[in-house]
């Protein structure tokens, strides 16, 4: 039996016992589990757990709607710009109802528990909770001694019993894991790509809804989840409301009434409105890069452990070094982001500043000034690198800077780019070289670009730098993308498949797809 094993390292236990008793070279001949244990003995084989049959596994069901609730987070939901959302999900373990389907940007704990909040108020408390190990639901596996996560701490103080399953078990959560199959076959896998998260929901809602009452449920006995599903009732959860962290009041549902004024004030501040400037410290890294959600901010290791103040709204992000300003450039967070930053990021909003340009009140007007564009497409304007572009790689622009605007322009004076402006307007009078600016530019002539791609096994595509999400009902299949200033037109054929805003002002360099990327889809 070593000797086989030796021989075939990739033979099992039960092939090794089926050559034995062919070859009639022993008698009797040794059962699978005796093979097993002999190759365990001499090392030839790492003992594992036993896979088991389908037949072991036993179906199990709460007795009543609200004793427990599976929850789990699924991917795969795609958005037009190519980034990939989630959803956070819940289901009565007696119903199969659907208590839970939130689309979130990222899966972070927060915005677990906000869900979770949610479907809490709405609903009721349930008896139990059951999740798998991930982290945003228990620190068991995670750095250090196993604390309490903001999951564990809402079940705690809701008298909610959170059960775990055991490691690589997916099974134990098999109801939710089963939604998720039904999720992807009858909706995510035919439908193109979100606009954006709020789409998303209203579409995941809108399936939800004839999901949980309309749809008959085989292992149900052809029964709708609705008909089987009872919340608490309205009196008793309101003698024994939810219970919540002070910054995650979730947002009430529809026939739940709205809170009274004075209590807005400890609504979580990312649901309020829209934020201007921020300011907040950091710690320049040893690595002299500093990262801001996203945002890559370069000092150089010789400013390494210095503390910078950073001014940021959705337009320009200003670095200040001891009350001066080190430099400016273009900001990449959004308003989401700034939301961000006040409720955890140890942000708070910025007061007034001299050189803030504000809604642009500079008497002196636009400003041009000449620069030549050097090999990997910047130019040097007012202390600092800025990029144009490579496809300007070595000529001669003239940058005419109006307020928040940079414009880049030939020597015809035809607008080419137009990109944020990375000087406050009161240092752009500064500026070496610098004149006032001449007439408008001329608009350039309206020219489409077209290329064909051929599209990924999960439905997607780049183009000028931009991914292209279409569903993976076009998976490998050649299509053509028009692409003018402002949206980007995808045909299959001459069939228009979607539109969707041109987000980058990369040129486009491969205009063919590969005839051997192409494959006949029977």
């Amino acid at each position: 039996m070593c000797e086989l094993r030796r021989k075939h390292p990739r033979w099992g236990p039960r092939r090794i016992a089926f050559v034995l008793e062919r070859s009639g070279a022993v008698t009797p001949v040794p059962s699978r589990m005796t093979v097993y244990r002999i190759l365990v003995r001499h090392g030839l084989i790492e003992p594992g757990v036993r896979r088991r049959k389908r037949s072991d596994y036993k179906r199990w069901q709460r007795d009543r709607p609200m004793q427990l609730w599976q929850m789990d987070i699924v991917g795969g939901l795609l958005l037009a710009d190519g980034s990939e959302c989630k959803m956070v999900t819940g289901i009565d373990d007696h119903s199969r109802f659907m208590v839970i389907a939130k689309v979130v940007q990222r899966a972070t704990a927060r915005a677990v528990c906000s869900a979770f909040g949610e479907a809490l108020v709405r609903f009721g408390v349930p008896e139990e909770v059951l999740t798998d190990n991930g982290k945003q639901f228990t620190a068991r596996f995670g750095p250090g001694k196993p604390g309490e996560t903001m999951f564990d701490r809402i079940c705690r103080e809701n008298g909610i019993t959170h059960r775990l399953t055991r490691p690589q078990s997916p099974t134990t959560t098999g109801k939710i894991e089963r939604f998720h199959q039904t999720l992807r076959r009858e909706l995510l896998d035919d439908h193109e790509p979100f606009i954006d998260l709020g789409a998303a929901q209203a579409v995941v809602d809108a399936w939800l809804e004839d999901y949980n009452r309309m749809r008959p449920h085989q292992a149900l006995a052809m029964a709708v989840p609705a008909s089987r599903f009872v919340p608490r009732p309205r009196s008793e959860q309101d003698a024994l409301p939810v219970v919540l962290p002070a910054r995650l009041d979730p947002v009430p549902s529809p026939d739940v009434p709205a809170p009274a004024a004075e209590s807005a004030a400890v609504a979580w501040p990312m649901a309020q409105g829209e934020v201007g400037a921020i300011e907040l410290e950091r710690v320049v890294p040893a690595s002299g890069n500093l990262s801001l959600r996203g945002q890559q901010i370069w000092f150089g290791p010789a400013l390494a452990g210095t503390t910078v103040t950073l001014r940021i709204d959705v337009n320009r992000l200003h670095v200040l070094i001891g009350g001066g300003r080190h430099k400016t450039l273009p900001s990449k967070l959004s308003g989401r982001d700034l939301k961000a930053l006040l409720a955890g990021g140890g942000a708070r909003p910025a007061g007034p500043w001299a050189d803030d340009p504000g809604p642009a009140k500079d008497t002196k007007g636009p400003v041009e000034v000449d620069r030549t564009v050097n090999a990997v497409g910047y130019v040097g304007l007012g202390g600092d690198k800025v990029l144009i572009g490579w496809p300007f790689a070595g000529q001669r622009v003239t940058l005419r800077l109006d307020g928040r605007v940079l414009q880049v322009l030939d020597e015809q004076r035809v607008l080419k780019v137009t990109l944020p402006s990375p000087l406050p307007a009161s240092a752009c009078g500064r500026l070496q070289g610098g004149r006032p600016a001449g007439p408008p530019p001329q608009l350039p002539p309206p020219a489409e670009q077209i290329a064909e791609r051929t599209v990924s096994s999960v439905g997607g595509f780049m183009v000028a730098g931009q991914r292209i999400q279409l569903g993976r009902g076009y998976a490998h299949q050649v299509v053509t993308a028009h692409l003018d200033e402002e949206t980007i037109r995808v045909f299959h054929g001459q069939e228009l498949i979607t539109t969707v805003p041109r987000v980058t002002r990369k040129e486009v360099v491969v205009r063919k797809s590969g005839e051997h990327n192409r494959r006949k889809i029977v």
